[in-house]
């Protein structure tokens, strides 16, 4: 590719094409209903051989339709995430021409290659042996890869609740089989939701808008492309979107949201991770960068449910196998990886990151209660590094209990001026342990809006999002 080459090319016009295979994929969903419903409507009036042929036939269309729509967004990634490149590397042309004319030669190669064949719908069944239920990350790839196409295609259309949740199978065809799941759970939601009253209703009805708005930001043609990794309707639901490909990016950022996270409130939660990965595209156009928003556990709703770490320690074997997942998936297994805990998450961060093994080089904790740990020596991680915010109530409120009886016994000696003193500062000693934004605790501290509060710390233009953005893409942030 040539400079002008690359100066002639309009990012957009891939994204819009991106955008009309993602139509074609929709409107072959549409009429994979359609076959649906009509089959269930002959299969209740109509018996016999005949019928059966019917069905059968119906069941191949619909199969072959299936296919369709895996080959649609194979190209809708392959040209988002083409387009994202070229963004990238357009950026650079002003002071890096030959780094942009490397990323946008490599990207347009990589693009032949992965376009090229999508237009073979067979499919092969699988006949071998599936993994055990034990099976690792990398065992699970290593499986996976002893596949053909055809066979994977059978896979992911046949069985794609198998497939959808699978940590080491490719975040591409994870992706694809949990958008065929998608209409199947809004039928299972708009099913309860006829059933249910009152509360139990309106928490349906919440989470029902909630899986609208996640749909809608999957078709958005605008913005940097979405996967999803997971979707489950259990409790309040659970789901793990990664803004970019994280197999294909240099850098990815895991982000585990804290308290009251759930899919009726996912958007606000996913709309924070995308901006972290849309500044990393601005301060390092020469890296591909991925942002995971990773709700797979049970996050608590109430307070009383906070203050016991149990949801955090049940959560945290999902999160290492996840991160192990990531490291197993990768093209070539040498992304940076960052996790990240906010509030109630960085509990969870924290008693993954207790144990060895945790696929992270770099833990960030912001608005954190503590992390089930004493020290940054504590963990077994890269680099660890926190950050909170001076106005974030969450460093005056959940005190350990040895803190709040020396904050009483000072207000009860000193009066008013004791009550400041002792109720007015940032604790040391959290409900879970030492803060770890404070020194005593060795984590590497970084800057926050003073007035940033408990959700500021994604603010645009703010330090803190540009300090965890430095931090994702494996940069060094002056500490605070």
């Amino acid at each position: 590719m040539t400079v002008a080459q690359l100066r002639g090319t309009e990012p957009a016009g891939w994204n819009v094409a991106a955008a009309g295979w993602r139509s074609w994929a929709a409107t072959a969903g549409r009429w994979s209903a359609e076959l649906r419903s009509g089959a269930d409507r002959l299969a209740a009036v109509w018996s016999g051989a005949a019928a059966g042929a019917a069905l059968a036939g119906a069941a191949r269309l619909r199969h072959r339709l299936d296919s369709f729509r895996l080959a649609c967004w194979r190209a809708d990634q392959a040209l988002s995430d083409f387009g994202a490149a070229l963004i990238r590397a357009r950026s650079l042309l002003p002071t890096a021409e030959p780094a942009a004319l490397e990323i946008a030669g490599r990207a347009d190669a990589t693009t032949t290659a992965r376009l090229t064949g999508l237009a073979d719908l067979t499919t092969t069944p699988v006949t071998g042996p599936l993994p055990a239920c034990g099976a690792g990350p990398a065992e699970i790839r290593q499986w996976w890869q002893s596949l053909t196409a055809a066979q994977q295609r059978w896979l992911v259309t046949v069985n794609p609740g198998w497939i959808a949740p699978l940590d080491g199978v490719p975040a591409a065809d994870r992706d694809a089989a949990n958008r065929l799941l998608l209409d199947d759970r809004r039928r299972e939601l708009d099913a309860a939701i006829a059933t249910a009253h009152g509360r139990e209703q309106t928490r349906l009805r919440a989470m029902r808008h909630g899986l609208d708005t996640l749909a809608a930001r999957l078709a958005d043609g605008t913005a940097l492309r979405a996967y999803l990794l997971r979707l489950d309707l259990a409790g309040d639901g659970r789901a793990v979107v990664t803004i970019g490909d994280p197999d294909r990016a240099s850098d990815v950022l895991t982000q585990v949201p804290g308290m009251t996270a759930d899919l009726a409130s996912y958007s606000g939660e996913l709309s924070r991770a995308e901006r972290v990965a849309v500044r990393a595209a601005e301060v390092a156009p020469d890296r591909a960068t991925s942002a995971v928003l990773w709700l797979d556990y049970d996050a608590p709703d109430f307070v009383a449910e906070a203050a016991s770490p149990r949801q955090a320690q049940v959560g945290a074997a999902g999160l290492r196998r996840f991160q192990e997942g990531l490291r197993a998936s990768h093209l070539d297994g040498t992304a940076h990886q960052t996790v990240l805990g906010h509030s109630y998450g960085s509990v969870l961060v924290g008693a993954a990151a207790a144990q060895h093994g945790l696929q992270a080089d770099d833990v960030v904790f912001v608005g954190s209660p503590g992390v089930g740990a004493g020290s940054a020596g504590e963990l077994h991680a890269g680099r660890v590094w926190s950050s909170t915010s001076r106005s974030d109530v969450i460093q005056y409120l959940p005190v350990a209990p040895r803190s709040l009886i020396a904050d009483v016994a000072t207000t009860a000696a000193l009066g008013p001026a004791g009550a400041l003193l002792a109720f007015g500062r940032p604790e040391k000693d959290l409900w879970f342990g030492v803060n770890p934004s404070d020194p005593a605790f060795g984590a590497r501290v970084f800057a926050s809006r003073p007035d940033g509060g408990h959700l500021g710390y994604w603010d645009r233009g703010g330090p803190a999002l540009e300090a965890i953005t430095q931090i994702t893409v494996g940069r060094d942030v002056t500490p605070r």
